[in-house]
């Protein structure tokens, strides 16, 4: 169904996706002082961002194991652990902290 190259774009989206559910909360937590931004919205399409991320990175590792690449899978499978915990613990910090800060600025008004 897919090639090799096709495959590789998952790691571009996973990329792009993880930066993505980090930029969100950061915008969210610089506009705090905006009412008209929905900041549950903004944490809910963080964490899906870094869901989807993760959900790229777990079917390229499907792949090398369908295509039976064991070498290659056993030398990313460690990083690509650290990077997901990494990936996973900073974008539930970012939005713990965006959902604190704008959570005093409701509070305030």
């Amino acid at each position: 169904m897919f090639n090799s190259f096709d495959y590789f774009w998952l790691n571009i989206g996973s990329l792009v996706l993880g930066l993505i559910a980090w930029i969100i909360p950061i915008v969210s937590i610089m506009q705090r002082n905006k009412k008209a931004t929905n900041h549950s919205i903004m944490i809910l399409l963080s964490m899906g961002a870094c869901a989807i991320a993760l959900w790229f990175q777990l079917s390229y590792s499907n792949y090398l194991v369908e295509i039976n690449d064991l070498t290659a899978l056993m030398d990313t499978i460690g990083t690509l652990n650290w990077v997901a915990a990494i990936l996973l613990i900073v974008t539930i910090g970012l939005n713990i902290v965006s959902l604190a800060t704008n959570r005093k600025i409701e509070q305030a008004n």
